[in-house]
């Protein structure tokens, strides 16, 4: 970071290579679409380059990143106004990431994949400073201080966010019913 911030654009590109995979996770997890968080990772590092002297150096950069990712992915919700995910009809998503593989294995592969669905579909219904929590906890394993300071809320907002997001969660998952093969 430090030659980056002697104006390094190599040294910058590493930070990219570094972060991009993390970050386009956090942002899918608020958007729920690939091809949009690609652009707003990509976005939110053209930001972050033009503000590197804005970086505190007593900070974490993978915080300084993702919260810069974060805004932008809120900025785009804000501009789009997605529509709300029912339970009842959840959405095909081929991509179920870390949350879904962290699932408890099904004996049945099909019960497996219909319990990330289940998932993917409750993890869709969150508050996206709900689900940015939950991703960077659980995707990211950022403490709950560096996930205040990425979300910009005190340390105890974000643990209640995490503690109330896995509510939701385990309340979904508990009302989930695998489909039975005959």
């Amino acid at each position: 970071m430090s030659e980056a911030l002697g104006g390094s654009q190599s040294a910058f590109e590493q930070i990219v290579r570094r972060y991009q995979r993390p970050m386009i996770s956090l942002i899918v997890r608020m958007v729920g679409d690939r091809g949009v968080a690609e652009e707003l990772a990509q976005e939110s590092f053209v930001k972050a380059f033009r503000n590197l002297r804005g970086f505190d150096v007593t900070r974490r950069l993978s915080s300084w990143l993702f919260r810069i990712a974060h805004n932008t992915a809120l900025d785009w919700l804000r501009r789009s106004r997605p529509q709300v995910v029912s339970l009842d009809d959840p959405e095909d998503d081929a991509s179920h990431g870390a949350l879904a593989a962290a699932a408890p294995p099904a004996a049945d592969p099909v019960e497996r994949k219909a319990l990330g669905e289940a998932l993917e579909a409750a993890m869709r219904t969150l508050r996206p400073a709900h689900r940015a929590a939950m991703a960077l906890r659980y995707e990211q394993d950022q403490s709950f201080e560096e996930i205040g300071h990425v979300l910009g809320v005190p340390e105890v907002t974000a643990r209640s966010y995490v503690h109330r997001a896995r509510k939701v969660l385990a309340q979904a998952l508990t009302d989930w019913q695998p489909v039975r093969s005959r």
